[in-house]
């Protein structure tokens, strides 16, 4: 009866994390068949990501309070069914009008179901949930790029999107189902939480002052400039900078990607061995150094740049973990959402601005604001860890 405890919870979350991961790909993947099928000039198409964002603020604003004071499964199966039913959208519906609604909802449902899963892994496994959320999100980022490689290939059509986007409608209904099996009734503290025994990493007894809030915000603000800037970029700062051909170019992008996927399955023990405090100090300054070192040193240090992808993996599960170390279980969720909506606004502003700023000064100085970040986002962690261990109880 405990494996069945175990397994049913581990089956959901992984196929609901499988899922939400090839519906992230959809928005870029498909955008030259929804161009093409809709003769979109490129600021209709840049508005389906742009749609994109403002779900994931709206809904990782609202989501955390509402998972904070109605209760988190119900939450759960309620965001997981908005998030179905606008892939259902997908598969009845033929407009640009109707894939706008369908990206805000399905982007934000996914965001906020992905946030989730990560509060809810120590409530489900808890003793282990450094190593569980790290598995998690190496699943979704398997979603991720086999959706991206097979869709490329063989589903680059509108026909391909309608039948995806029917195969994950059956994902969110399998997910659904097996939700309402997990009983979160209960939904006890995590261990790492309580006050009795030996705790993962130190945690604070009360809300802690504002000033931790905007440490936190700033930290995985420049976090997400550093890691997505490569992801957005990466491939035209190859091209661009340096006139490496286009072939060599998504090489190193999918060598950055991919290890970001594979790091966060192969460190996933050494992460529930060290605690969330230690394993983001180390991967974090080994993943910035070589970050740094990558760019720093121009086309001959793209490879090395590539690689920090490993190490700099688990950070942003293992950031999202910290935080409920650092907020009361009441509130963990509306502070989890609220400081990843104000990080994602800092990422959708260097996103709006970088292209500005290369075709003032280029891409080779351009994208030295990414090691800086990179930099900034050890400094902010250095002075949350002094200020969390100083307030300790």
């Amino acid at each position: 009866m405990k494996t069945w405890k175990k397994a049913v919870p581990f089956l959901c979350f992984a196929v609901l994390m499988f899922g939400l991961g090839s519906s992230d790909s959809l928005r870029g993947i498909f955008a030259p068949v929804f161009q093409n099928r809709y003769a979109l000039s490129d600021t209709q198409l840049s508005l389906i990501v742009t749609i994109s964002y403002v779900g994931n603020l709206l809904f990782l604003s609202l989501g955390g309070k509402l998972l904070d004071t109605f209760g988190r499964k119900t939450v759960v199966l309620s965001v997981t069914a908005i998030w179905a039913l606008s892939m259902l959208l997908n598969v009845v519906s033929d407009s640009y009008i109707c894939i706008l609604i369908s990206m805000f909802f399905a982007l934000g449902a996914s965001t906020l179901l992905n946030t989730t899963v990560n509060i809810l892994t120590p409530v489900v496994f808890s003793g282990y949930a450094g190593l569980m959320v790290n598995i998690f999100f190496f699943i979704q980022g398997i979603g991720t790029s086999g959706s991206q490689f097979v869709l490329g290939r063989y589903g680059l059509s509108y026909p391909g999107f309608k039948g995806v986007s029917f195969l994950l409608l059956l994902i969110g209904a399998a997910a659904g189902f097996l939700l309402i099996l997990i009983p979160l009734r209960g939904e006890k503290q995590p261990e790492h939480l309580q006050s009795k025994g030996k705790t993962e990493a130190p945690v604070t007894q009360a809300n802690p002052k504002p000033a931790v809030f905007i440490l936190l915000c700033t930290m995985i603000g420049f976090y997400f400039i550093g890691e997505h800037g490569i992801m957005n970029w990466l491939f035209s700062y190859c091209i661009q900078a340096f006139q490496i051909p286009s072939g060599k170019a998504s090489v190193y992008l999918s060598l950055f990607w991919g290890g970001m996927t594979a790091g966060r399955l192969i460190f996933a023990p050494v992460v529930q061995k060290m605690g969330t405090v230690k394993s983001i100090r180390i991967f974090g300054t080994v993943g910035t150094l070589l970050f740094c070192a990558g760019i720093l040193t121009g086309e001959n240090g793209i490879l090395l740049l590539s690689i920090s992808g490993l190490a700099i993996s688990v950070l942003y599960p293992t950031m999202v973990l910290l935080i409920q170390q650092i907020y009361p279980a009441g509130v963990v969720a509306t502070r989890t959402g609220a400081i990843i909506s104000v990080a994602t606004v800092a990422d959708i502003v260097f996103n709006l601005f970088f292209g500005v700023i290369t075709g003032a000064i280029g891409y080779r100085l351009s994208f030295m604001i990414l090691p800086a970040c990179m930099v900034g986002f050890n400094i902010c962690y250095m002075a949350l860890q002094k200020y969390i261990w100083r307030n300790v109880e």
